[in-house]
């Protein structure tokens, strides 16, 4: 069943010179999601919308909220359906109505700790709703294909900087990483098949943080935060009452864990860079890699020094136990992307606690604020 939302034009707008393509995203809804949404239609695409409020918030009517703050930001029409990649009918259906072009797929359950708890419920969404997703591409020839991965598909890096070259599916600790690797070799498989001519690009992200710089969309956590930076900020806002810091004895600079941060605006220009090779006349790149991140680690300190710098507050903190299946370090080279995307992040962690801190500000209680 579909839920269809299409929020009215603000100030309508036509270039002809932008590309007239229509682009399907899944989980569009969310953190990433919607940032990339937002950079695709300022990018002149059209958009189709799909998500399942998994891991977004609706309003009482039934819509994406953060979306229709998209709408607001960049005055064009955001197109929703609320569905479900494992309710294959509904998704059917999608692609019936609409002659798609490429696909950029996000939707995902995404907690570590939850994935180790609820394994069958990951392998379930992720494996099985993709596989209907693939295979309905496969039926109505939309051949483009831009899969969110994740880093956890490295697992315990060999060597640092990571490169996409770099050994995948060794290490990894929890289910949610997982599903990422699975997918990437189905879509390898995918790729490789003979005269299908595909153009999958694999996205390895990082650590994304930050929000739009209006305040307006950021991350919006189910409960308490999973990741460092969205934590951290609710610590200095007051609604959590201290950071637990994962061990200060690693083999780094200060002795906390260092990672490569992001910014998620970054992060989503890189799907818009991805989207553009794969649409590339005549392509036929079968399956490409990509890592996205910034090629920086910063440790933990560092981040929480950062925040505490753009917030003016003093985040409460302590040293507990390192976590089971934790690294010291993980960064990327990120240099692929450069080289064949045209891509390279270009904000930095001043900018990523700056949106981050005006995000949690303006929106204490998230997209729910009233």
């Amino acid at each position: 069943m579909l839920h269809e939302m299409v929020i009215p034009w603000r100030s309508p707008f036509f270039h002809p010179m932008l590309p007239d393509m229509r682009i399907l995203v899944t989980g569009a809804a969310g953190f990433i999601g919607s940032h990339t949404v937002l950079e695709l239609l300022n990018a002149g695409y059209d958009v189709i919308c799909l998500d399942n409020f998994a891991n977004a918030v609706s309003d009482d009517k039934g819509e994406a909220i953060s979306l229709n703050r998209v709408a607001e930001l960049t005055g064009k029409a955001v197109n929703f359906k609320k569905c479900d990649m494992n309710d294959e009918k509904a998704l059917e259906e999608v692609f019936k109505g609409a002659k798609i072009d490429a696909v950029i797929h996000l939707a995902s359950l995404k907690s570590v700790g939850e994935s180790v708890a609820r394994p069958l419920d990951y392998y379930r969404n992720n494996i099985v709703g993709s596989l209907n997703l693939i295979g309905l591409c496969k039926k109505y020839a939309v051949r483009n294909f831009i899969f969110s991965s994740s880093a956890t598909v490295y697992g315990s890096p060999e060597k640092l900087p990571i490169t996409e070259s770099c050994r995948v599916g060794f290490g990894i600790t929890n289910p949610y990483g997982q599903t990422k690797f699975m997918l990437e070799q189905i879509l390898t498989d995918v790729g490789k098949a003979a005269g299908e001519n595909w153009n999958i690009i694999l996205l390895r992200y990082f650590n994304p943080v930050g929000a739009h710089p209006s305040g307006r969309i950021g991350e919006d956590p189910n409960g308490v935060p999973n990741n460092l930076m969205p934590f951290v900020s609710q610590v200095a806002i007051g609604k959590l009452p201290e950071l637990t810091i994962h061990g200060d004895k690693w083999e780094t600079k200060d002795g906390t864990g260092v990672r490569d941060f992001i910014h998620v605006v970054d992060l989503a220009k890189g799907h818009v860079k991805a989207l553009e090779r794969a649409l590339e006349e005549n392509a036929s790149i079968g399956t490409e890699v990509y890592n996205l991140g910034t090629g920086t680690g910063y440790s933990v300190k560092e981040m929480v020094a950062a925040m505490e710098k753009a917030s003016g507050r003093t985040i409460n903190k302590k040293v507990g136990p390192p976590r089971p299946g934790d690294v010291a370090s993980a960064y990327c080279d990120p240099s692929l992307a450069l080289e064949k995307l045209g891509w390279k992040s270009e904000l930095g962690l001043e900018e990523m606690c700056r949106d981050l801190w005006k995000w949690q500000i303006d929106n204490p209680n998230g997209f729910n604020a009233a």
